[in-house]
C-alpha cells in the first residue's frame, strides 16, 4: 500500500485496520466463551460476538463510502496470539483462567478503543459528522463492556485470592 498523502488516506487506513482487528477479535470470542467458567463472563463473551459483528458492519459501510481499502491488523493479531498463549492454551484453575481471559479481552477492547477514538477524531477533522457519531457510539459501547468486565475481574480476583 502506498504511503498516505492526506488525512483521508490515513482515515481509510485506520478504518481498514479496524475491520481486520474486529474480524480477528470476533473469531476468538467463541473460544474464549467456551473456556470461561463464570456464566456472566461466558454470556458477555458470547454477546460480544454479535456486538463486534455489528461494529464491523458499520466500519465496512464507512470504509466503502470512502472508497475502500484493505489492511491486515498485526496489532490485533499479536493480541489474539497472546490470548491463546496466556488464557486459552494453558492448564490452570478455572478462576485463574477466567482472570486471564478477562485480561486478554480487555487488552483487545482497549486496542479497539484507541483505534475507534482515533478514527472518530479523523472523521471529525474531515467534517464527516455522521461517521464521527457512529464511531463515538462504538467507543461508548466498548467502554460499557469494559466497565462490566472490570467488575467481573474484581469479583473473580477476590475469589481467587481467597482460595489461594
Amino acid at each position: 500500500m502506498a504511503p498516505p498523502s492526506s488525512l483521508k488516506d490515513v482515515y481509510i487506513e485506520e478504518l481498514s485496520d479496524l475491520v481486520s482487528a474486529n474480524v480477528q477479535m470476533q473469531k476468538i470470542m467463541p473460544e474464549m466463551a467456551q473456556q470461561a467458567s463464570d456464566q456472566r463472563l461466558k454470556d458477555l463473551l458470547q454477546k460480544s460476538v454479535t456486538g463486534i459483528g455489528q461494529h464491523t458492519e458499520t466500519i465496512r459501510q464507512l470504509l466503502q463510502a470512502q472508497g475502500g481499502g484493505r489492511e491486515d491488523c498485526k496489532g490485533m493479531e499479536g493480541l489474539v496470539e497472546e490470548a491463546r498463549r496466556h488464557a486459552l492454551n494453558i492448564q490452570t484453575r478455572p478462576d485463574l483462567r477466567d482472570i486471564q481471559i478477562i485480561a486478554a479481552y480487555q487488552r483487545m477492547s482497549h486496542y479497539g478503543v484507541a483505534g475507534f477514538g482515533t478514527a472518530a477524531a479523523y472523521a471529525n477533522a474531515l467534517g464527516l459528522q455522521e461517521d464521527t457519531a457512529k464511531l463515538k457510539q462504538i467507543v461508548s459501547d466498548i467502554y460499557q463492556a469494559d466497565e462490566y468486565t472490570t467488575e467481573l475481574a474484581l469479583r473473580t480476583e477476590r475469589a481467587a485470592a481467597q482460595s489461594s
